[in-house]
């Protein structure tokens, strides 16, 4: 399993929500670009990134600190968040970025996402942001009729090669991932899974790892300091050799 240390941006900052609540936000490190630069460092396989502004409104708008990101890392860097247009998807994808991430555009535009899957194929990932088991569509506010598992299964159907999977009520909380979610997706579907959400320490890690998981994104605790991202690496990378 792979740990993506994720940036997510609101108005060129790093920032973390609480529970994908908007009028909770806090800004963890003043740059972006720094932020990279040290995970880079550090060693990361894979960098995550979100453009929060973006997903609410359908735009490309933290699109610059994103490529020039790509520019300075050697590392692969995933985006999502305000990705609406093949436009949008090629515009990343041909300005150093490794994989582009559909969200709200995997819900409301079918076509859109075949088009993606079959032009880029494994670069595509759909981002399934959960709330009481349904997927949530513009920046996490709107609730839309697709069971997880349902969804899970179409996406994988029509070729999607990644899924990353957020229980909203755990994200930003560091109270643990919700690992019965993660574990009825994982048997009910042969893909990718990254989870996201939740993550504290290192027994979590561990936790997830033994599922088998793909990866892990981890925001809040490697800010806070109750997770070591070197450590977790190691023990994701353990769990699954």
């Amino acid at each position: 399993m792979i740990l993506l240390p994720a940036i997510d941006m609101i108005a060129g900052k790093p920032v973390r929500l609480y529970q994908g609540d908007y009028t909770k936000k806090e800004i963890v490190v003043d740059s972006i670009l720094a932020t990279a630069e040290h995970f880079a460092r550090e060693g990361a396989e894979y960098i995550h990134m979100v453009d929060l502004d973006g997903a609410k409104s359908g735009k490309r708008e933290n699109a610059s600190f994103v490529i020039e990101a790509a520019k300075r890392v050697n590392v692969p860097i995933e985006i999502g968040g305000g990705i609406r247009t093949m436009e949008d998807i090629s515009y990343y994808l041909e300005h150093g970025v490794t994989r582009v991430i559909l969200g709200t555009a995997a819900i409301r535009d079918e076509e859109l996402l075949k088009k993606a899957i079959d032009q880029y194929g494994a670069k595509i990932a759909v981002g399934m942001d959960c709330k009481h088991g349904y997927a949530m569509a513009e920046g996490w506010l709107e609730k839309s009729e697709l069971y997880y598992i349902d969804f899970a299964k179409h996406l994988e159907a029509m070729g999607v090669a990644n899924i990353i999977f957020t229980d909203i009520s755990k994200d930003g909380t560091m109270h643990g991932p919700n690992l019965e979610m993660l574990k009825a997706l994982k048997e009910a579907v042969k893909i990718d899974i990254t989870a996201s959400g939740g993550i504290r320490d290192l027994t979590n890690i561990q936790d997830l790892a033994a599922l088998n998981l793909y990866g892990a994104i981890t925001g809040k605790a490697v800010y806070a300091g109750t997770l070591d991202l070197k450590e977790a690496m190691q023990a994701g990378r353990r769990r699954t050799c």
